[in-house]
């Protein structure tokens, strides 16, 4: 049975199987518009009830330019589209990538050709744009200040001379940086949190928490269950789960090479400015014996290395 090194219940929420299978499938979409609107803090009239999956490869307005390849892209039933990816670590140039990914979504909306109106006449587009997210849930901190605490930042376009109000709303970029979140099943404050919660601990927990009792999440446990899967997708999930651990040993492996070479060169810096003390202070005492003698101070200080300065006061 292809279900070998897999010795979890659940599936991990951080391999790309599992992220696709919940947010990426739009026969489960139910678990996106959950999400979304647990990250949005939207109820009421302003929920999302609906989301449409779209083309998670956009290509660029020039062939030879770059294209993009979301993890993934879906629109809500007012039009407004999101964005989201599943970052494992991080990478050069995280926020720039993020601008850029935004780009693909708004130049789409630039309509082609002219609209016409009810009496025949034509209009041009008029440069209205729908919202656009960029959601990143990430695996790691954006950086290491310990001011910075929040799971969740909103970028948004603002003002310099007005840091209140909005330049433009219809861009924001979501940043979840999960190893923020250290809450228990006791701490667990609103259906976000509760996300947060199952999606860090999903592959090591042995049963679905009490506390995670909505139908949602009883709908993920029982899709996340690993025995119920047939032959293809335990082999899809394998794989997945083995580049997932690979790309994780690989970044450790790197992180304790780059400490060990870097008390190693911290050593040899040691030695070498042992080394060069030594010398000095060797230097010194020789020509402050050939100073004592008489000997001229331009010659001390061709033979010795020291500055004139030095023999001087000396």
């Amino acid at each position: 049975m292809p279900s070998e090194g897999i010795y979890e219940r659940y599936i991990n929420f951080y391999t790309d199987f599992a992220f696709k299978k919940f947010f990426g499938t739009p026969a489960n979409k139910e678990f996106l518009i959950s999400f979304l609107n647990a990250l949005l803090g939207l109820t009421g009239s302003g929920e999302i009830r609906d989301v449409r999956h779209l083309n998670t490869e956009k290509l660029p307005i020039v062939e030879s330019d770059r294209k993009a390849i979301y993890d993934v892209y879906c629109e809500n039933n007012r039009g407004e589209k999101f964005i989201v990816e599943m970052q494992k670590a991080s990478q050069i140039n995280f926020i720039d990538r993020s601008l850029y990914y935004s780009s693909f979504p708004i130049q789409e909306q630039g309509e082609k050709g002219y609209l016409y109106k009810l009496d025949g006449s034509k209009k041009g587009w008029d440069y209205s744009l729908k919202k656009v997210y960029v959601i990143g849930i990430l695996n790691f901190k954006l950086d290491e200040n310990p001011k910075h605490t929040e799971i969740v930042t909103h970028a948004k376009l603002k003002v310099d001379e007005y840091p209140d109000e909005l330049y433009c709303d219809k861009l924001e970029f979501i940043n979840v940086e999960m190893p923020k979140f250290q809450k228990t099943e006791n701490e667990l404050d609103g259906m976000l949190d509760k996300w947060f919660f199952a999606m860090k601990n999903l592959y090591h927990l042995a049963d679905r928490p009490k506390v995670l009792r909505e139908a949602i999440f009883k709908k993920l446990f029982n899709l996340a269950e690993i025995s119920k899967y047939q032959s293809s997708e335990l082999i899809a999930y394998r794989d997945s789960l083995k580049d997932y651990r690979d790309y994780y040993n690989t970044i450790e492996y790197a992180e304790i090479r780059g400490r060990a070479e870097g008390k190693a060169e911290g050593r040899a810096e040691g030695i070498a400015e042992g080394i060069a003390e030594g010398k000095k202070q060797q230097a010194i005492e020789i020509a402050r014996n050939l100073k004592k003698a008489g000997i001229s101070i331009n010659i001390i200080a061709e033979n010795t290395g020291l500055t004139i300065e030095e023999i001087n006061t000396l």
